[in-house]
């Protein structure tokens, strides 16, 4: 049974595993907050639509393509996109694959789990085999690096995972949006229970991954595998993109002898709840091509809003960021919730006690994150 060692201390983030205890979320309530949560999330959700769409697509239909020149045009290429693709007046799809590829790097999950089986090895063999049965010098290269088209395949499977999950979470944003403009949400805690509510219907939704070669599916992550929504893709993102992500070139040295970023990878704070918002639109920060994206998307209230600042447009990107780890906060004080060992309200005294330590692991965690900022509160110290 896990019991905390600490319950007689105060923890420094107290005030937050009191407001998660009582059906509170880790961001204040208050219609400031649910406005920009809303608006930043509708946002959110149709640029994910555009994300899930393009990686599913590349997974399905660029299947061991080296240099996949138009897999940005989801199969729809014409002159006039080809102009906006130079001019740059599109969907920055290479955050989502930032994305994807943080997740392969970090692993964990049934997904990072799967990939080193036999039998995702036997059913990549027979897709390699399918893809290139008329390409000797292929067919020789795999023999000589046998482990590079696999790898690629393993690439192209978190390409499908990710795709899928963020299917989920589009719909999930964009139920909230008009929720909220029906009147229906009216409260952070509301928020918090629409996306927990979400998460857990589609919780056992499988996820499966099953390229056309030729005129031929070839399974590679076959259904009988038992990867599902939640626990194969949504924790590992959570772990790979809120918490951990990875170092963003220019602002720290990668040099080892710097020692500047941790070896461990499990103690890296880099992810969307640490990130420090000011450096949004600096060259080589990745978060800078979603809130690039975001904006243009804004609904007007939120639009509004930002435009009554006194800076304007200047540093709307910026602004874009504080208001979207307010909502990351939302959706992870959801994931929290969904995933505790038992109800909040439970009055058993060993149940409060696994509780009371699970929410001190997490609030360990947001020591050093963005929590206090994004409540309004000067210092994470």
């Amino acid at each position: 049974m896990l019991v905390s060692q600490k319950t007689k201390q105060k923890h420094p983030l107290e005030e937050y595993i009191q407001r998660l205890q009582t059906g509170s979320a880790l961001l204040s309530d208050s219609p400031e907050n649910l406005m920009e949560v809303v608006g930043i999330l509708h946002s959110y959700g149709i640029v994910l639509d555009a994300y899930s769409r393009n990686l599913i697509y590349t997974a399905d239909h660029q299947f061991l393509v080296f240099f996949p020149f138009f897999k940005y045009f989801n199969g729809e290429i014409s002159f006039s996109k080809l102009l906006r693709h130079w001019w740059h007046d599109r969907i920055n799809f290479e955050y989502a694959e930032y994305c994807m590829r943080s997740m392969l790097w970090h692993g964990g999950g049934g997904l990072d789990t799967y990939l080193d089986t036999d039998e995702f090895e036997q059913l990549c063999a027979k897709a390699i085999q399918a893809k290139f049965k008329t390409n000797p010098l292929m067919l020789g290269m795999n023999k000589l690096f046998p482990e590079f088209l696999p790898e690629q395949v393993r690439m192209l499977a978190y390409y499908s995972g990710l795709g899928q999950f963020w299917r989920v979470m589009s719909d999930i944003f964009m139920s909230l949006s008009q929720g909220y403009d029906q009147g229906e949400i009216k409260s952070i805690p509301q928020v918090v229970d629409h996306i927990k509510a979400g998460l857990v219907a589609a919780a056992n939704k499988p996820i499966t991954y099953a390229p056309k070669i030729g005129d031929k599916r070839y399974e590679i992550i076959p259904e009988s595998v038992g990867l599902t929504f939640l626990s194969d893709t949504g924790i590992p993102y959570v772990e790979a993109i809120f918490f951990r992500g990875t170092p963003f070139l220019g602002t720290v040295s990668l040099n080892a002898q710097a020692y500047q970023i941790s070896p461990d990878q499990t103690r890296f704070t880099y992810g969307a709840l640490y990130a420090d918002p000011l450096p949004i639109g600096g060259s080589g920060i990745p978060p800078t091509l979603l809130m690039q994206d975001m904006r243009h998307y804004l609904p007007n209230y939120l639009r509004d809003f930002y435009m009554r600042s006194h800076r304007g447009e200047i540093d709307l990107r910026v602004r874009i960021c504080q208001t979207f780890q307010k909502s990351m906060f939302c959706v992870t004080t959801a994931a929290i919730l969904g995933l505790a060992p038992h109800p909040m309200d439970t009055t058993d005294p060993a149940e409060l006690d696994e509780n009371r330590a699970y929410l001190e692991y997490w609030m360990d965690r947001f020591i050093p994150s963005r929590l206090r900022a994004a409540n309004g509160q000067m210092t994470n110290a």
